[in-house]
């Protein structure tokens, strides 16, 4: 039987008191919300914190709303939340699109957008979809609140830049007219982690140019979820296939994917490459109306 060390628990009542939680106990405190990947990890030993902090009852963190020309997701937002939300689908599909093929519905239900990203798990789904999106992290500590680029947040596998004392309050995406986005994933199984997925963000200009592009790409070893050269490359350029498929053959080689059991380095590459297209292909014609 699998028993975590021993811990002492607390459950914050605001931002503000979990905050001075994580100050109390220190360094080895963490938070938990959902727990999909923290409990295990105890359960095994693999994680020891001194304490965890729930903060499952923060209604200030759940929050999910268009505010103006942004999209606001709080860190509390459930998956299944993000998923059923028709202005999230409205705007960015992208989302809905990545949801739908994390894990199950039991997962789902529980866990949290902000946990997914905090965890920081290189074959992580969501890290991508944001990353493609360029979203901002808001995150709370003792001296106030501070704004970073989603590309920032992550600084390599499992770490972040959420300091010990501080909390991912909230994720916020511009939306812009003009734009569309999609996910495409392959999995050996349903809800299995990927073997290679991408995201892709288009935003037309006048004449139908390529104004803004975002690629997220994840389990393929891309530098925080990202294909810059393949974005800058797309800028200025007619959506067309070939455009769209050199941008994928870009993106395939800036990435640096690892063999292991779900496939040979050739295989994912390959895959980075094709997703990119296809991904890419679906947001274009979002873009320009041809396709919901």
């Amino acid at each position: 039987m699998q028993v975590p060390a021993s811990f002492e628990f607390e459950r914050a009542e605001s931002v503000g008191h979990a905050l001075e939680l994580l100050e109390r106990y220190g360094p080895e405190a963490r938070l938990v919300a959902g727990g999909h990947s923290l409990i295990p990890m105890m359960k095994l030993r693999l994680a020891q914190p001194d304490a965890l902090i729930d903060i499952n009852g923060l209604a200030e963190l759940s929050h999910l709303a268009v505010a103006g020309d942004t999209l606001v997701i709080g860190a509390l937002v459930r998956h299944a939340a993000l998923l059923a939300d028709p202005d999230v689908g409205r705007y960015f599909p992208i989302f809905h699109e990545a949801e739908r093929v994390i894990a199950d519905p039991v997962v789902r239900n529980r866990g949290t957008v902000g946990g997914s990203l905090c965890q920081a798990d290189p074959s992580e789904d969501l890290s991508a979809a944001f990353a493609a999106v360029r979203a901002d992290a808001v995150i709370a500590g003792p001296g106030g609140s501070r704004t970073v680029s989603i590309r920032d947040f992550h600084v390599g596998p499992y770490e972040t830049v959420v300091e010990p004392g501080e909390i991912l309050t909230e994720l916020r995406v511009p939306i812009r007219p003009g734009a569309g986005s999609a996910y495409v994933k392959v999995e050996r199984r349903v809800g299995d982690w990927p073997v290679a997925a991408a995201g892709a963000y288009l935003r037309l200009g006048p004449g139908g140019v390529i104004a803004e592009a975002g690629l997220g790409l994840t389990a393929v070893g891309a530098e925080h979820f990202t294909a810059p050269e393949a974005e800058a490359y797309l800028i200025g350029k007619e959506p067309g296939e070939a455009v769209l498929r050199e941008a994928g053959r870009i993106a395939a080689e800036s990435c640096e994917p690892q063999a292991d059991q779900r496939g040979p380095v050739d295989y994912k590459r390959h895959l980075a490459g094709e997703l990119t297209f296809r991904a890419l292909s679906r947001a274009a014609a979002r873009a320009d109306g041809s396709q919901s």
